[in-house]
């Protein structure tokens, strides 16, 4: 990249373009057989056809297009049926990609997925605070970097960049114990505006955890189940909804914030959040305070190794035990039928923390709600980022129209 000012990236290519700016029945009727595709997998034009209650000539117009804009693949066709032999459907993974930038409270992560949610590539930089100069820097040589070896054909399909950060990022600034000077920088920074102004793609914006639900739902298991409240514990513990298939993100677009719920603390302490038991920089402060590093939370997420001992088995069961009461208070609001937890640690840590809460949740009085399941999630550390680059296809290619994002730029 010669300059700050040049364009990163290219424009999309003709078939990517027509999908995203055409409007009226045939673009909302396009993106509804993407998703259903998308939910099961591959389907045929029968089922589809049923699905949608459109004639089967409107869906074979429509699966031809999609296929000719190389967002559709044809598989082989399945005999043994009645009638003509059925050919299924499924998203062509080179049909589009996306860029997500995760921006966190100690990370920063860039993600390039394709359209199936397959990571091609990935950078992750660690910090003990972000700042809007260093998360700027990281973006504009992240992508430059990631596309250096990209052939044009794929550039030509990148949909756009999603970036996924906290609504506030100045909020809470003692808890992660940054100079107040330099966080509230956040208040007067549009990281989106900014970036859109050397991207040559559309920018979007959403909260994290909204954002990492939108993966779960579009990548993970979360199509697994229509109605589901979804938990991701990071440095913050945050949350995001899903009802009917859909996201919900809220009159705010702040809706499943979880971090912010009171937490149960056996006593009459006040003033405590969610936030302040079940989140990993209250591990973090267990650890400094024993004299011990912490830069292993964030530096490798996905592996703390065995030595962290009694002090993650503590921390582990006051998350459980808090957690449990605010998943209790929240399926008496919205009485959803699963509960998925995830979150910036290893599967193990994922797996103790499902485990003790199942066990913490028989200690809490359910009477007169019904029953759900708690289950894991499926993206880990990962799903922020794969948030973020969900973003740009949720605007362009599913029925979530309304969902998380600011306007582009």
């Amino acid at each position: 990249m010669s300059s700050a000012r040049a364009k990163i990236g290219q424009k999309r290519s003709d078939g990517l373009s027509r999908g995203t700016n055409q409007s009226g029945v045939r673009l909302y009727n396009e993106r509804l057989v993407l998703s259903l595709i998308r939910r099961h997998g591959n389907l045929p034009k029968a089922d589809i056809a049923r699905m949608t209650g459109l004639s089967p000539q409107t869906i074979s117009i429509i699966m031809n297009q999609l296929e000719a804009d190389g967002l559709l693949t044809r598989g082989n066709a399945q005999r043994g049926r009645v009638g003509q032999p059925s050919v299924p459907y499924s998203l062509n993974p080179e049909g589009a990609f996306a860029f997500g930038l995760k921006i966190g409270r100690r990370s920063v992560d860039l993600y390039l997925i394709n359209f199936v949610g397959e990571v091609q590539a990935k950078l992750h930089q660690t910090y003990a605070y972000p700042t809007p100069q260093s998360v700027r820097d990281f973006a504009i040589a992240g992508l430059a970097q990631l596309q250096a070896d990209l052939p044009p054909d794929t550039i030509a399909r990148i949909a756009g960049l999603g970036i996924a950060a906290p609504y506030e990022m100045w909020t809470w600034a003692e808890e992660i114990g940054a100079p107040l000077e330099d966080i509230e920088a956040w208040k007067s920074v549009d990281i989106r505006a900014d970036l859109a102004r050397i991207c040559a793609w559309p920018v979007y914006f959403s909260n994290d955890i909204t954002a990492a639900c939108a993966a779960e739902l579009m990548f993970g298991n979360g199509a697994d189940y229509i109605d589901y409240l979804y938990v991701f514990i990071g440095s913050f513990i945050g949350g995001g909804l899903v009802l009917d298939g859909h996201l919900f993100p809220g009159r705010t677009r702040n809706a499943g914030a979880l971090g912010s719920m009171p937490a149960y603390a056996g006593s009459p302490e006040r003033s405590r959040q969610l936030m302040n038991v079940a989140s990993i920089y209250v591990l973090e402060r267990k650890l400094i305070e024993q004299g011990r590093g912490a830069d292993l939370l964030w530096q490798s997420p996905d592996d703390w190794g065995s030595h962290l001992g009694p002090v993650l088995d503590d921390w582990i069961d006051e998350v459980a035990e808090s957690l449990a009461y605010a998943i209790v208070a929240a399926i008496a609001v919205i009485d959803v039928e699963t509960v998925v937890v995830d979150g910036a640690f290893p599967v193990s840590v994922r797996q103790s923390i499902i485990e003790r809460t199942h066990t913490a949740l028989d200690r809490v009085n359910r009477q007169g709600l019904s029953p759900f399941m708690l289950v894991e999630g499926a993206l880990g550390s990962g799903a922020r980022a794969m948030g973020g680059a969900a973003i740009p296809l949720l605007a362009n290619f599913t029925q979530d129209r309304e969902v998380l994002f600011k306007e582009n730029g």
